[in-house]
């Protein structure tokens, strides 16, 4: 029989719903300032390429993006049900802390 106290799994849960929340926060937060970021350097290549100051080699730049997406497609292939099961009361706070977070941020 398992042996659970609610009061631990409550103090699990809530801990990682406030470290998710500001997690997520910080989160969308630095995801704009890198969108930015990666949206003033494309301009600034596609400008310096088209006064033919510098060449982007594109082909080669998007067939990176694609391995790297290959690669994390298989690393999530792994035997992912038991490391759920094992963190179940932390994730799901963390989860919905940090969905929270990252919806006001």
């Amino acid at each position: 029989m398992l042996d659970l106290d609610p009061t631990a799994l409550g103090l699990e849960f809530g801990g990682g719903a406030v470290i998710g929340g500001i997690i997520g926060f910080a989160a969308k937060k630095i995801a704009k300032l890198l969108a930015i970021i990666v949206g003033v350097q494309l301009m600034a290549f596609r400008y310096l390429e088209s006064q033919g100051i510098i060449i982007v080699d594109w082909n080669r730049l998007s067939a990176g993006l694609l391995k790297t997406q290959a690669r994390a497609g298989d690393a999530a292939n792994s035997h992912w049900i038991h490391s759920l099961l094992s963190t179940f009361s932390i994730g799901a706070g963390f989860t919905g802390g940090f969905l929270i977070g990252f919806r006001r941020g």
